[in-house]
């Protein structure tokens, strides 16, 4: 789950992470008046779950509280990247002599958190480890151990020449460690981590991603999750607890696990095709997930043609089935739909889709190759 800037702001400061004075607003006045609270000169930043807000003239000084209900009409309402803002901080502007980029992020491959500085900061991070690789210093962090002083310290010193500042930083690393854990994050980023010309270090912007897998336990943060930059079909699936993410093919995927799912969409493509989207129904037997996921896939123009590939372990074959006829009972689907079942209750999945006129592919290859051809118009 995304959470906006100023929320990423509020967690870093409660693990007393220096943040510069904030507070966001929804509209002009209300900015003005935040602006003159804080005193001084203030950024007005957009807040949109996108980057590239500056480049789009979604981040802009003021330098004056009616300079900042200017700046906020001027952002609100502005569309960045298809995204519409309706809130904009409104954060006390310092000044910035050094930015150094600091950031947490889950490493598959490495199978723990891994500790990324750079003295390049300020800027996007993806673009300096494409270009300039080695102006990115990584630190593998073992979760028993976790980020020792040590290693704080010696990541500091890597970007931060000064010692007295690099204690500093040092201890920025340190605790945003701990709100990366304790937040049950996947991200956590300051980008730029700022020295001002008198040696005080500040976070002026802040990035985390959750894990959605722990909301359960961060209800707090859970609450901050904003559904009006969810799709519709984000929020069925979502609340029908369905793995989804839409992709720019025309096959639609319906699967149950992860590795599945994936393998499929391998296949798709190695059969010519492109996959519409990655949807994994997960283990459970309910045909109520089946029919969301149907509908969400028929309601995407894109799909040309949809298949189902379920193996049936946890999952029994049957429900899948009952959730197939159900989904095609209630909401009629335009497309050409392609099942392969196999494993627990395959025969009595078959048998219920038989009556409605199905016939399950007997192989996964027969399945991925016939969804490809009905989605070129070809079988």
């Amino acid at each position: 789950m995304k959470i906006h800037e100023y929320q990423a702001r509020g967690i870093l400061r409660s693990y007393g992470i220096p943040v510069p004075r904030f507070d966001v607003a929804t509209d002009a006045e209300e900015a003005g008046k935040i602006a003159e609270s804080i005193g001084g000169t203030v950024v007005v930043k957009a807040q949109v779950h996108v980057g590239g807000r500056g480049k789009a003239g979604g981040v802009k000084l003021a330098e004056d509280p009616n300079e900042a209900r200017r700046r906020a009409k001027a952002i609100l309402g502005m569309d960045i990247k298809g995204l519409t803002v309706g809130k904009v901080i409104v954060a006390e502007a310092v000044d910035i002599e050094r930015e150094y980029y600091i950031g947490i992020v889950i490493d598959r491959s490495a199978k723990r958190p891994v500790c990324m500085v750079s003295e390049a900061g300020g800027i996007d991070i993806e673009l300096v480890a494409r270009v300039t690789p080695e102006r990115i210093h990584r630190f593998p962090i073992d979760p028993l151990e976790g980020m020792t002083d040590g290693a704080a310290a010696e990541l500091a010193s890597m970007i931060e020449p000064e010692p007295e500042i690099a204690e500093r930083v040092a201890d920025v690393i340190g605790k945003l460690y701990e709100a990366f854990v304790g937040s049950d994050a996947s991200l956590a980023e300051i980008n730029p981590l700022v020295v001002t010309p008198g040696g005080e270090v500040w976070a002026v912007d802040a990035k985390m991603n959750i894990d959605d897998n722990a909301l359960f336990r961060q209800p707090e943060i859970a609450e901050m999750r904003d559904t009006s930059e969810e799709t519709d079909e984000m929020r069925t699936a979502r609340e029908m607890d369905l793995s989804f993410v839409k992709l720019e093919g025309d096959v639609g995927c319906v699967v149950n696990g992860a590795g599945l799912a994936m393998t499929t969409m391998d296949l798709i493509k190695f059969y010519g095709g492109e996959p519409a989207n990655f949807l994994d129904i997960g283990g459970s037997s309910s045909p109520e997930k089946v029919v969301a996921a149907l509908d969400i896939i028929a309601g995407d123009s894109n799909v040309r043609a949809i298949l189902i590939n379920i193996f049936g372990g946890i999952t029994r074959c049957d429900d899948v089935a009952r959730g197939i006829v159900e989904a095609l009972t209630r909401r009629p689907v335009s497309q050409p739909i392609v099942v392969r079942l196999t494993g627990t209750n395959e025969s009595k999945a078959r048998e219920i889709l038989a009556e409605r006129s199905f016939a399950a592919a007997e192989t996964m290859d027969d399945a991925v190759q016939q969804a490809v051809e009905l989605a070129r118009g070809r079988a």
